[in-house]
């Protein structure tokens, strides 16, 4: 590695050129990228602040948006921008450094130029084990309490909740990964020195403390509308599956999701009551390629490897659940109402009259039946104390 290099070969006057660049192209600047692509990021500074008005290379603009450009190209100072996320003990994460999550570059010209990150934890090793749990802001007490025990209960089985910071359903994911002790992630729509919501000040604090903040505007950038939508192409990008609780028919969380798909990332919705608006946009994610989870396991299992099976679901067992099948084929013989005798029985039972009476004395030792002569009839108040003795073999 040379002198002029820092980690991963990205160079200083790169690292450089990004940073600035991140003041130029608004996130997912499809044409940003592929000028990036096609001139690198110091060719493309270099462009945007030369003389030449560069009509003839930076295509695909009107001339409006480009001299656009170039103001904010002029007005640029990355060597500011890159002090003030580092007194923040944070830093600037270029692709080609070895911190870069690859999945990023999955989103072609529309990838981030390069992310701010606030927080000690590495984003590319945290990225690989990571879901995105995002819903509605206005939530339902359900959403909150069920985005809180998904973000917990992942977090507990060591994976990473990704998450917008925003009120509602992104709130509670990230407080339930912060209550279990676990690791959580928290992509900005504004400068990662920016509290945004306000109302989320100290959250934001603890995330940054206990896990990541990440953003792809540099520090003292404000939130607009067409940036959280635009934000959320890079939480479902990456993260290895995403998570709706709660969304409206218009929901941003659905953006995410619908992004995830095209992405080849899983995708998955909690169900809610049929008749509430909150989660008619996740039913209809349900009704398409979304699969249906209710609890941590069964997001685990899906995201997951080989082996993070989720346990199997059944209904309570009851004491006849633990009968030999023969024993409960004489027990089902036997009337509702009134006494039978063996013979009768085994006729419903279709089996022989000894195997019949041996199981009737099986079933009577259990609490099942009761004899009164020769006739036998089923316990007038069933006390199988023994039931949890498997009958006969």
């Amino acid at each position: 590695m040379t002198g002029d290099e820092v980690g991963g070969g990205v160079t200083p006057r790169e690292r450089l050129a990004r940073a600035a660049l991140t003041r130029v192209l608004e996130p997912g600047d499809e044409h940003g990228g592929r000028w990036l692509a096609e001139f690198g990021a110091v060719g493309l500074l270099a462009r945007l602040t030369s003389g030449d008005d560069g009509r003839d290379e930076l295509t695909g603009v009107g001339d409006q948006r480009l001299a656009g450009c170039r103001a904010r190209a002029a007005a640029a100072r990355p060597e500011r921008d890159l002090a003030a996320v580092h007194a923040l003990g944070g830093r600037f994460v270029c692709p080609g450094d070895p911190e870069w999550p690859s999945q990023l570059d999955d989103l072609g010209e529309g990838r981030p130029v390069g992310l701010w990150v606030r927080g000690r934890p590495d984003l590319r090793l945290w990225s690989l084990r990571s879901v995105a749990l995002v819903g509605a802001r206005a939530c339902t007490p359900y959403g909150a309490h069920m985005a809180a025990v998904l973000g917990s209960g992942l977090a507990e089985r060591g994976w990473v909740v990704t998450s917008g910071a925003a009120f509602g359903v992104d709130g509670a994911a990230h407080r339930g990964a912060l209550s279990a002790g676990g690791a959580t992630v928290a992509v900005l729509a504004c400068g990662v020195d920016v509290v945004y919501p306000r109302g989320h000040a100290e959250l934001i604090g603890r995330i940054a403390e206990q896990g990541l903040v990440v953003g792809e505007l540099p520090p003292g950038a404000h939130p607009t509308r067409s940036r959280f939508v635009l934000r959320n192409r890079v939480i479902a990008a990456l993260t290895r599956g995403t998570v709706v609780v709660e969304a409206e028919y218009r929901s941003g969380s659905l953006v995410t999701a619908r992004c995830a798909q095209r992405l080849g990332r899983f995708t998955m919705g909690v169900p809610g009551p049929a008749t509430s608006g909150l989660s008619a946009g996740v039913h209809e994610l349900l009704r398409g390629e979304g699969v249906l989870v209710t609890d941590a396991a069964e997001v685990a299992e899906l995201v997951g490897d080989i082996g993070d099976l989720a346990p199997k679901r059944r209904g309570p067992v009851v004491p006849r659940d633990l009968l030999h099948p023969d024993s409960a084929r004489v027990l089902e013989a036997l009337p509702a109402q009134g006494a039978a005798d063996g013979r009768e029985i085994a006729r419903g039972a279709g089996t022989t009259t000894d195997e019949a009476l041996g199981r009737l004395y099986e079933l009577h030792s259990l609490g099942f039946v009761e004899r009164h002569g020769d006739g036998w009839q089923l316990a007038r108040r069933p006390t199988p104390a023994g039931a949890a003795r498997r009958g006969g073999t």
